[in-house]
């Protein structure tokens, strides 16, 4: 998984050397922009916006003009330009990217340690799943999400971010260059799972007691073999047999609920 390094923002100030408009996320859609002002308003560089959407956009425009940031009504073909999609949401967010550090063995992140469960995505390549996974770890009480280093694993996308409706701006982004590894030195502070198609117990058979470490992994091959057998458990969904499995982003949601009950 690749990282670039990239210059930093300071608080208050917008970044105007060092970035090329390729680097930058536009974060499409009402719910990913007003997040983004909500948690890093620093980050967001300019503003976008259809007619149909002027009300609503008001106070982030407000921002806008306070920190002196360019911002403006543009047609809808020019917001299709700007976003690279017609599913814009008639609201466009250009914004630094976040960066996505590295997981050390610890001491561990106290707000990682209080949610009741941290999904671990390994090899989950398909941004719409990945944002997905976001939007329902945020909407269930999640505080972060760790991602391996896999090279088929998904970062922060624009697609990603439109998927998730703000869910990812609310979640600490971690890397893992081991999941392996990770999994092994988070044991005593979480009971660690691995989501498997088939074999697994029930989410309701779980050792309580701990918060959760939920490890998902691609749809079509599942977790890699390591990182499921640094798992004390499995889990599985049980069905009616119908077929084989859910999308992994339904999977990961109906776990998280039940795993945070």
């Amino acid at each position: 998984m690749q990282n670039t390094p990239r210059p930093p923002v300071e608080p208050g100030q917008v970044p105007v050397r060092g970035w090329r408009d390729s680097d930058l996320d536009r974060l499409c859609g009402p719910a990913a922009a007003a997040a983004a002002f909500a948690v890093r308003p620093d980050s967001v560089l300019r503003l976008f916006y259809a007619a149909t959407r002027r009300r609503e956009v008001g106070p982030l425009c407000a921002i806008m003009a306070r920190t002196r940031r360019p911002y403006r009504e543009v047609t809808p073909e020019e917001l299709v330009r700007i976003a690279g999609t017609e599913h814009h949401g008639g609201v466009v967010a250009v914004a630094v990217p976040r960066e996505v550090p590295a997981l050390g063995a610890g001491p561990f992140p106290t707000a990682l340690l209080a949610a009741p469960v941290l999904p671990l995505l390994d090899g989950i390549g398909n941004p719409h799943n990945f944002g997905a996974i976001a939007r329902s770890a945020a909407f269930f009480g999640c505080a972060g999400v760790m991602l391996s280093d896999d090279p088929r694993q998904c970062l922060p996308s624009d697609a990603a971010y439109r998927i998730a409706e703000g869910g990812l701006e609310h979640l600490s982004l971690l890397r893992l260059a081991n999941p392996a590894v990770a999994l092994r030195a988070l044991a005593p502070r979480f009971t660690t799972v691995a989501a498997v198609a088939a074999g697994g117990v029930a989410p309701e058979a779980l050792p309580r007691g701990k918060p959760f470490v939920l490890a998902l992994g691609n749809e079509e091959f599942g977790l890699p073999g390591l990182t499921a057998a640094a798992c004390a458990h499995r889990v599985t969904l049980p069905g009616s047999g119908r077929v084989e499995s859910l999308n992994v982003s339904v999977a990961a949601a109906v776990l998280i609920h039940a795993m945070s009950a």
